[in-house]
């Protein structure tokens, strides 16, 4: 990747990790679905009187919508909502890079190489660390959930490059229509009519700057970013940065809510980590070997 896209996707890193912190103080007094709800409104409305579809077909559409923004984001709204800690959150959801090669495999034929494999496993181990850590203090529902957010992502990312829109911005606001009804709909199912009500006409000020900032920043500058540079690498070459958004979640959540993992926590995150990054990461020989080998060619 270019210096200019690399820092595109550290920004998008930033923006992500501080979004766990921010969507946990805002649907403090908000039901997890209706939040969810007004963030997706906000994604796409004006947005979508003004950019045009992407031309990738309106089952491409429904599919990328449904697992990159509506699976994912109900899930992790949920398990923060049933106390999922936010740093611990964002560590978790980065199993999705596990799960972005195995559904890469599947569906766009890409072959995990033994070093990829190798990663996946030590990732395993440091993920099996964590659920133990975690178990000691908190229920296991929210972390199940918040890995099934992580499953949903994977699926969404594949789909996003299998697409290849022309423009990231239109594929997140267009897909982001898949949202706000459903998700509406499903809060007046299992939260009922009155406390939607109730929620929607006493927005506190925190959940309003809440629903800007990840509408705005998370999704519209985040995903906007982040389907670009899908469509224009390879899965493996974007992917990885994903890695530090824990590092920035875990670090927020610490400053703004006091949140301290286990040592039991930490030690599996770093071993989860470190074998995603041996997973994703792919080793560059040096230019002038590179060179070397090209002038003995010739």
């Amino acid at each position: 990747m270019s210096l200019r896209h690399s820092l595109l996707a550290l920004l998008v890193v930033v923006i992500w990790g501080a979004n766990f912190v921010v969507i946990d103080a805002g649907q403090a007094d908000v039901p997890p679905l209706v939040f969810l709800a007004l963030r997706f409104l906000v994604v796409c409305v004006p947005a979508v009187f003004f950019l045009k579809p992407p031309a990738i077909g309106w089952r491409q559409l429904l599919l990328v919508g449904g697992f990159l923004s509506l699976g994912q984001f109900a899930l992790l709204y949920l398990a923060l909502a049933l106390g999922m800690p936010p740093g611990l959150a964002s560590l978790l959801l980065q199993t999705q890079v596990m799960f972005s090669l195995i559904v890469a495999a599947l569906v766009l034929r890409e072959r995990p190489t033994v070093r990829q494999l190798i990663g996946v496993l030590v990732g395993m181990v440091g993920l099996a660390l964590v659920i133990i850590g975690h178990a000691q203090a908190a229920p296991w529902l929210p972390l199940i959930i918040t890995l099934g957010a992580a499953l949903s992502w994977s699926i969404g990312n594949v789909l996003a490059r299998r697409a290849q829109a022309s423009s990231g911005l239109s594929l997140v606001v267009w897909s982001g229509l898949v949202v706000p009804l459903p998700a509406l709909a499903l809060s007046l199912i299992v939260d009922s009519p009155p406390v939607v009500w109730e929620a929607l006409t006493g927005l506190s000020w925190v959940a309003i700057a809440s629903t800007v900032y990840t509408a705005v920043f998370a999704s519209l500058v985040g995903y906007g970013i982040w389907n670009s540079l899908l469509a224009r690498y390879p899965t493996s070459a974007v992917v990885p940065f994903t890695l530090l958004v824990p590092v920035v979640g875990i670090l927020a959540a610490w400053l703004v809510q006091g949140e301290v993992p286990s040592m039991t926590e930490l030690i599996g995150g770093a071993i989860m980590l470190t074998g995603l990054a041996a997973a994703v990461l792919q080793p560059r020989r040096p230019a002038a070997l590179a060179h070397k080998s090209k002038v003995k060619q010739t």
